[in-house]
């Protein structure tokens, strides 16, 4: 048995003042995949191949500037690549012909792949259901608490991998979770299946940020006035913040 390990990078709608909003588009598939990076292992973890693609958006076509922001991916980069159902198919061929394992960091890249194979109406049963989420057996080997999963330049961190190449890119991302992989397995790692219709994410009740009210707060803390360009800065801030990839245990 191979197993494929695998990281995404997506697009999502941004409400620009000069478009309409696509609510179609952004209910059916909020999250258009723009690159695919895997690496496949044989059963004694030895690297067989690699996979690492670009994907041109036809949902979200403008990048979202979060997103530019911590992938560096920029439209100009995309024009020149190939559609989703084009690259699935390569995908496809870099998995088969043998039986294999998804391997994952975090359950959403498994959701959001067979969201945008739904989407595009293509063949989901070409690629394995099968998974393993390397980052909850990473999260209890690391002594994380319940439900505070370790981001993945933490743990690289903290299992003191090298790290030679950029976070927040495909194929770099299935990269460090491959070695993180070689590192913690054991014989009671299990893989799970993946189910889409359970995965389906049910209507939050948590609270929501006021974000013009925390920027209140800010100006109330300093005294003064925030500049637009700080108020960017601190709502980029909280949005990277709830990636969870900077945090880590507090000493006993």
């Amino acid at each position: 048995m191979n197993y494929i390990v695998f990281d995404l990078e997506y697009n999502q709608h941004f409400n620009y003042s000069n478009e309409k909003k696509r609510t179609i588009n952004k209910h059916k598939c909020p999250f258009e995949i723009i690159q695919i990076g895997a690496i496949k292992l044989d059963s004694n973890f030895k690297t067989i191949s690699t996979f690492d693609k670009l994907v041109k958006p036809i949902i979200y076509k403008r990048i979202h500037p979060y997103v530019k922001k911590i992938t560096g991916i920029t439209k100009d980069q995309l024009s020149t690549e190939k559609q989703f159902p084009e690259i699935y198919e390569e995908f496809v061929e870099f998995i088969s012909p043998e039986k294999c394992v998804f391997c994952i960091w975090g359950g959403s890249d498994m959701k959001e792949l067979f969201s945008n194979i739904k989407y595009h109406q293509l063949d989901s049963t070409l690629i394995p259901r099968d998974y393993i989420d390397i980052q909850s057996y990473a999260t209890n080997q690391l002594n994380f608490t319940k439900g505070n999963n370790v981001g993945l330049s933490k743990a690289v961190e903290m299992f003191e991998i090298p790290q030679n190449n950029d976070f927040h890119n495909a194929f770099n991302d299935a990269y460090y979770t491959a070695e993180i992989f070689k590192l913690i397995y054991n014989e009671k790692i299990i893989p799970k299946t993946y189910n889409q219709q359970n995965s389906i994410r049910k209507k939050s009740t948590s609270p929501k940020v006021d974000t013009y009210r925390l920027i209140k707060q800010f100006e109330k803390m300093f005294n003064r006035n925030i500049s637009d360009e700080e108020k960017k800065i601190i709502k980029l801030a909280y949005l990277m913040g709830k990636t969870n990839q900077f945090t880590f245990k507090a000493k006993e």
